[in-house]
Protein backbone atom coordinates (compact mmCIF):
# COMPACT_ATOMS: atom_id res chain seq x y z
CA UNK A 1 0.00 0.00 0.00
CA UNK A 2 1.73 3.58 -0.77
CA UNK A 3 2.44 5.45 1.95
CA UNK A 4 -0.10 7.91 3.65
CA UNK A 5 -2.71 6.07 1.89
CA UNK A 6 -5.70 4.42 4.66
CA UNK A 7 -6.56 0.57 4.21
CA UNK A 8 -9.83 0.05 2.81
CA UNK A 9 -11.92 -0.52 5.71
CA UNK A 10 -13.02 -4.70 6.07
CA UNK A 11 -16.43 -4.01 5.52
CA UNK A 12 -16.42 -1.89 1.94
CA UNK A 13 -14.06 -5.21 1.05
CA UNK A 14 -16.49 -7.26 2.43
CA UNK A 15 -19.83 -5.18 0.45
CA UNK A 16 -17.12 -4.85 -3.06
CA UNK A 17 -16.66 -8.77 -2.87
CA UNK A 18 -20.54 -9.48 -2.00
CA UNK A 19 -21.71 -6.87 -5.32
CA UNK A 20 -18.65 -8.93 -7.13
CA UNK A 21 -20.15 -12.51 -6.27
CA UNK A 22 -16.38 -12.60 -4.82
CA UNK A 23 -15.24 -12.94 -8.62
CA UNK A 24 -13.62 -10.11 -11.00
CA UNK A 25 -16.32 -7.86 -12.24
CA UNK A 26 -15.44 -7.85 -16.11
CA UNK A 27 -18.03 -10.21 -17.10
CA UNK A 28 -15.91 -12.13 -19.59
CA UNK A 29 -13.42 -12.49 -16.85
CA UNK A 30 -14.71 -14.19 -14.03
CA UNK A 31 -11.35 -15.12 -12.24
CA UNK A 32 -11.84 -16.24 -8.49
CA UNK A 33 -8.69 -15.18 -7.48
CA UNK A 34 -6.33 -13.35 -7.06
CA UNK A 35 -8.57 -10.36 -6.87
CA UNK A 36 -7.68 -6.38 -6.35
CA UNK A 37 -10.06 -3.51 -4.74
CA UNK A 38 -9.82 -1.05 -7.27
CA UNK A 39 -10.47 2.75 -8.12
CA UNK A 40 -12.39 3.75 -10.79
CA UNK A 41 -11.23 7.12 -10.74
CA UNK A 42 -7.48 6.63 -9.42
CA UNK A 43 -6.75 7.45 -5.78
CA UNK A 44 -4.58 10.24 -6.45
CA UNK A 45 -7.24 12.11 -8.01
CA UNK A 46 -10.08 11.48 -4.98
CA UNK A 47 -7.90 10.59 -1.62
CA UNK A 48 -10.73 7.95 -0.47
CA UNK A 49 -12.14 4.78 -0.33
CA UNK A 50 -15.90 5.11 -1.47
CA UNK A 51 -18.20 1.85 -2.86
CA UNK A 52 -19.55 4.15 -5.33
CA UNK A 53 -15.91 4.72 -6.42
CA UNK A 54 -14.34 0.95 -6.01
CA UNK A 55 -14.81 -2.21 -7.98
CA UNK A 56 -13.04 -5.70 -7.62
CA UNK A 57 -11.05 -6.78 -10.35
CA UNK A 58 -8.87 -9.35 -11.17
CA UNK A 59 -4.91 -9.52 -11.28
CA UNK A 60 -4.84 -9.42 -14.94
CA UNK A 61 -8.40 -7.76 -15.19
CA UNK A 62 -6.06 -4.84 -12.89
CA UNK A 63 -3.22 -4.94 -14.89
CA UNK A 64 -5.86 -4.10 -18.03
CA UNK A 65 -6.86 -1.11 -16.96
CA UNK A 66 -5.82 1.82 -18.92
CA UNK A 67 -6.65 4.46 -21.50
CA UNK A 68 -4.61 2.68 -24.49
CA UNK A 69 -6.33 0.24 -27.18
CA UNK A 70 -6.98 -2.81 -25.63
CA UNK A 71 -7.21 -1.53 -22.09
CA UNK A 72 -10.28 -1.45 -19.68
CA UNK A 73 -10.59 2.27 -19.40
CA UNK A 74 -12.22 4.24 -17.12
CA UNK A 75 -15.40 4.80 -18.15
CA UNK A 76 -16.00 0.65 -19.23
CA UNK A 77 -15.39 0.18 -15.53
CA UNK A 78 -17.97 2.52 -14.83
CA UNK A 79 -20.23 1.08 -16.42
CA UNK A 80 -19.50 -2.63 -15.25
CA UNK A 81 -19.86 -1.02 -12.09
CA UNK A 82 -23.39 -0.30 -12.78
CA UNK A 83 -24.91 -3.42 -14.55
CA UNK A 84 -23.45 -5.33 -11.42
CA UNK A 85 -25.92 -3.29 -9.71
CA UNK A 86 -28.45 -4.61 -12.70
CA UNK A 87 -27.65 -8.15 -12.58
CA UNK A 88 -27.22 -8.74 -8.82
CA UNK A 89 -30.38 -6.47 -8.01
CA UNK A 90 -32.50 -8.68 -10.46
CA UNK A 91 -30.89 -12.05 -11.16
CA UNK A 92 -30.47 -15.19 -8.77
CA UNK A 93 -27.21 -17.25 -8.60
CA UNK A 94 -28.84 -19.83 -11.50
CA UNK A 95 -30.13 -17.05 -13.84
CA UNK A 96 -26.51 -15.57 -13.42
CA UNK A 97 -24.69 -18.90 -14.13
CA UNK A 98 -26.55 -19.24 -16.83
CA UNK A 99 -26.05 -15.43 -18.42
CA UNK A 100 -22.03 -16.04 -17.67
CA UNK A 101 -22.15 -19.53 -19.49
CA UNK A 102 -23.99 -18.46 -22.82
CA UNK A 103 -21.34 -15.71 -22.38
CA UNK A 104 -18.37 -17.48 -22.64
CA UNK A 105 -19.94 -19.48 -25.24
CA UNK A 106 -22.17 -17.79 -27.34
CA UNK A 107 -23.25 -20.52 -29.72
CA UNK A 108 -24.51 -22.96 -26.51
CA UNK A 109 -27.65 -20.94 -26.04
CA UNK A 110 -30.03 -24.23 -25.66
CA UNK A 111 -29.99 -26.61 -22.48
CA UNK A 112 -32.09 -28.59 -19.81
CA UNK A 113 -32.79 -27.88 -16.60
CA UNK A 114 -34.09 -30.49 -14.17
CA UNK A 115 -38.47 -29.06 -13.99
CA UNK A 116 -38.43 -28.14 -10.53
CA UNK A 117 -35.72 -25.25 -11.38
CA UNK A 118 -38.33 -23.32 -13.21
CA UNK A 119 -38.60 -21.10 -10.31
CA UNK A 120 -35.20 -20.35 -10.50
CA UNK A 121 -35.26 -18.63 -13.97
CA UNK A 122 -38.39 -16.94 -13.33
CA UNK A 123 -36.99 -13.15 -13.63
CA UNK A 124 -35.24 -14.16 -16.88
CA UNK A 125 -38.13 -15.57 -18.41
CA UNK A 126 -40.02 -12.74 -17.10
CA UNK A 127 -37.64 -10.26 -18.75
CA UNK A 128 -37.97 -12.14 -21.80
CA UNK A 129 -33.95 -13.15 -21.95
CA UNK A 130 -35.21 -16.76 -21.49
CA UNK A 131 -37.58 -19.06 -23.01
CA UNK A 132 -38.94 -22.20 -22.20
CA UNK A 133 -40.06 -24.55 -24.49
CA UNK A 134 -43.39 -26.48 -23.99
CA UNK A 135 -42.35 -29.39 -25.16
CA UNK A 136 -39.25 -31.88 -24.66
CA UNK A 137 -40.55 -33.94 -27.92
CA UNK A 138 -38.13 -31.66 -30.04
CA UNK A 139 -35.31 -32.06 -27.62
CA UNK A 140 -35.23 -36.07 -27.01
CA UNK A 141 -35.84 -36.04 -30.96
CA UNK A 142 -32.80 -34.14 -31.96
CA UNK A 143 -30.30 -35.67 -28.97
CA UNK A 144 -32.18 -39.39 -29.89
CA UNK A 145 -29.05 -41.82 -29.34
CA UNK A 146 -26.80 -39.37 -27.00
CA UNK A 147 -27.72 -39.83 -23.97
CA UNK A 148 -30.99 -41.23 -21.64
CA UNK A 149 -33.04 -38.45 -20.55
CA UNK A 150 -36.41 -38.61 -18.48
CA UNK A 151 -38.46 -36.12 -20.07
CA UNK A 152 -41.04 -36.14 -17.42
CA UNK A 153 -38.38 -34.43 -14.97
CA UNK A 154 -36.81 -32.04 -17.57
CA UNK A 155 -37.18 -28.79 -19.33
CA UNK A 156 -35.83 -27.48 -22.46
CA UNK A 157 -34.82 -23.77 -22.41
CA UNK A 158 -33.31 -21.44 -24.73
CA UNK A 159 -32.27 -18.00 -24.90
CA UNK A 160 -34.04 -15.77 -26.88
CA UNK A 161 -32.74 -12.84 -28.83
CA UNK A 162 -33.62 -10.04 -26.50
CA UNK A 163 -31.24 -12.75 -24.02
CA UNK A 164 -28.30 -13.02 -26.33
CA UNK A 165 -28.56 -8.80 -26.89
CA UNK A 166 -28.64 -8.11 -22.97
CA UNK A 167 -25.64 -10.57 -22.46
CA UNK A 168 -23.88 -8.81 -25.53
CA UNK A 169 -24.39 -5.51 -24.14
CA UNK A 170 -23.18 -6.87 -20.66
CA UNK A 171 -19.94 -8.17 -21.93
CA UNK A 172 -18.67 -5.06 -23.88
CA UNK A 173 -20.18 -2.25 -20.89
CA UNK A 174 -22.83 -0.79 -22.22
CA UNK A 175 -25.39 -0.03 -20.40
CA UNK A 176 -28.21 -2.36 -19.28
CA UNK A 177 -32.17 -2.12 -19.35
Amino acid sequence: MPQGRPPISAQLKRDLLVEAGHRCAIPTCRAAEPLEFEHIDDWAKVKKHEFANMIVLCRNCHGRKGSRPGQIDRKALMQYKANLAVVNGRYGELELRILDAVARKPLQTEFVLPAYMGLMVSYLIKDGLLRRHETMQDYKVRTEGIFALDLSVAQWYEITEKGIDFIERWKSARPLD
